[in-house]
């Protein structure tokens, strides 16, 4: 899949490690968590190869979420994208939206 970053905070912290913002920074062990978890969606050829991978939790969010899909990063944060496909050829777009406390 094609990936895309959302806002420039995930840029940062999949390219570098690291986040200028104060506001979104993250334990060593999440961002590295993080980095796998973009990797494992651009490797993936399609949305239905994520839900194979038990690790991962794959699911679509519903409510005030709607369309949104999200993996787990681990126990506690998440990351939530959106999947767009486009025709001709098939191109399937990863928008990177957001880490997200799980439980808040």
């Amino acid at each position: 899949m094609t990936i895309q970053f959302d806002k420039e905070y995930l840029s940062e912290l999949y390219y570098t490690g690291k986040c200028s913002d104060k506001k979104h920074r993250f334990q060593p062990g999440v961002v590295r968590n993080y980095v796998k978890r973009i990797i494992t969606l651009a490797d993936a050829p399609n949305v239905e190869a994520l839900y194979v991978l038990n690790s991962l939790n794959y699911e679509v969010l519903s409510g005030d979420k709607d369309g949104v899909s999200s993996v787990r990063i681990d126990k506690k944060y998440r990351l939530e994208f959106l999947v767009v496909e486009q025709n001709e050829p098939v191109i399937t777009i990863c928008n990177i939206l957001d880490i997200t406390n799980h439980y808040k």
